[in-house]
C-alpha cells in the first residue's frame, strides 16, 4: 500500500475529515502533504504524527520519554525495516523477529494502542493477508497482535480482514 493510501487511512481514524492533499515525490514515492496554512511536510512518519497532533490524539505518540522512545523506534523500524521489502523471504524474518518481540506483550509498547502500532499494521498487512494457516501459528505472536490491532474501532476500514482461527487445528497425538 502507497504511504500516502496509509495516510488517508489515519487520518480517517484519528477522525480528521480535513480532506488534506497527498502526493508523492521521487523513486520511492515519499509522501508528501501540503498543508493549508503551512509549508508542506515529507516523510510519512512527519506526516502521521502531525495527523496524530492535529487530531489532539497525543497518546498516541506516547506518555513518557521511555514510552516515547519506544515509539520512535518502532516507526523508524517501520521505515527502514518493512517498507521496500517485498519478498517473502525477508518477510518471513520480520515476522520471526517480531513474533518473539511480542511474546509477552499486547501493543508494541506494551499495553496502549500507540501509532507504532497502526504504522505497523498498515505496513505488515500486505504480507499478513498471504499467510497460510500454518505460517499464521507458526508467528501466534504477530498473530495475536495483529488480529487485536485489526479489530481496534476505526484502524482497519477498508483494508481485508484477515482471519485467524482461534484453535489449533494440528494437536500432537502422542
Amino acid at each position: 500500500m502507497a504511504a500516502a493510501a496509509e495516510l488517508k487511512l489515519l487520518e480517517k481514524s484519528l477522525g480528521l475529515s480535513k480532506g488534506n492533499k497527498y502526493s508523492a515525490q521521487g523513486e520511492r514515492q515519499i509522501p508528501v502533504l501540503q498543508t493549508n496554512n503551512g509549508p508542506s511536510l515529507t516523510g510519512l512518519l512527519t506526516i502521521a504524527t502531525h495527523l496524530v497532533k492535529q487530531a489532539n490524539k497525543e497518546h498516541f505518540l506516547g506518555s513518557t520519554a521511555e514510552e516515547k522512545a519506544m515509539i520512535q523506534q518502532w516507526l523508524e523500524y517501520r521505515v527502514t525495516r518493512v517498507d521496500g521489502h517485498s519478498n517473502k523471504e525477508n518477510a518471513h524474518t520480520l515476522l520471526k523477529d517480531l513474533n518473539s518481540y511480542l511474546e509477552d506483550k499486547v501493543d508494541l509498547t506494551g499495553y496502549n494502542l500507540t501509532l507504532a502500532d497502526i504504522l505497523l499494521y498498515y505496513g505488515l498487512h500486505r504480507f499478513i493477508v498471504d499467510l497460510t494457516v500454518q505460517e499464521k501459528e507458526k508467528y501466534l505472536n504477530v498473530s495475536r497482535w495483529f488480529c487485536h490491532i485489526q479489530h481496534y474501532p476505526g484502524i482497519r476500514q477498508h483494508l481485508s480482514s484477515v482471519v485467524f482461527i482461534k484453535n489449533r487445528l494440528y494437536a500432537n497425538s502422542h
